[in-house]
């Protein structure tokens, strides 16, 4: 099993800056894609960011492109999700997950998912 918890979230101002991190531990392959997801209350879970094992690739939403940076430290196990520019329409329950092979943007192409971690824009 893969354990993932999330950590970074709080309330910020809009325009302000917060980042993100998700430790794995348990079991994992030798490859695996990261991505970040978000939930705002009676919304669906949305695709936000991913990133591809070694870090070379990494895709957005256009919500948030130019404005969030996914990165990976696999010696530490950590993906990280740096917001810039934060928005309103930010605030969300944001969720990081894992899946085996490349990245996708689809909730259901990820096999582990962490607890979530609470972001709040304030206007």
């Amino acid at each position: 099993q893969v354990q993932l918890v999330e950590s970074g979230g709080g309330l910020v101002q809009a325009g302000g800056s917060l980042r993100l991190s998700c430790a794995a531990s348990g079991r994992t392959y030798s490859s695996y894609a990261m991505g970040w997801f978000r939930q705002a209350p009676g919304k669906e879970r949305e695709f936000v960011a991913a990133i591809n094992w070694s870090g070379s690739s990494t895709y957005y939403s256009d919500s948030v492109k130019g404005r969030f940076t996914i990165s990976r430290d696999n010696a530490e196990n950590t993906v990280y999700l740096q917001m810039n520019s934060l928005k309103p329409e930010d605030t969300a329950v944001y969720y990081c997950a894992q899946r085996y092979g490349g990245y996708a943007t689809t909730a259901p192409a990820y096999n582990y998912w962490g607890q979530g971690t609470q972001v709040t824009v304030s206007s």
